[in-house]
């Protein structure tokens, strides 16, 4: 297909900005926001394309969710995300010690 971009064999299974924001339900201007601010981080960064990892589209439907259905600001995302992120860790480690490994 003319001006389709073709990506190398390396990024198969990744998501451009495009398609990334298209399976989030956000506009790829605000994924690229997301991205300066550093919410969401691209696997790639090459000549003005930004690839993700399937794994993405769910972080930006919460931080999607965040800004729009709760009136969170970027900053306060960030610390939503943080705090999310340790909380995880630490019923890791907590399920770990019970186990008595």
């Amino acid at each position: 297909m003319a001006g389709e971009i073709v990506l190398h064999e390396a990024f198969r299974g990744l998501l451009t900005l495009e398609k990334a924001a298209e399976a989030a339900g956000v506009h790829p201007e605000l994924v690229a926001r997301f991205v300066e601010f550093g919410l969401v981080e691209p696997v790639c960064r090459e000549e003005g394309i930004l690839l993700f990892r399937p794994e993405a589209v769910p972080r930006l439907r919460t931080i999607y969710r965040l800004r729009q259905e709760m009136g969170l600001n970027l900053p306060g995302i960030a610390l939503v995300l943080e705090l999310r992120e340790e909380i995880v860790r630490l019923r890791g480690e907590l399920a770990w010690l019970r186990r008595g490994d």
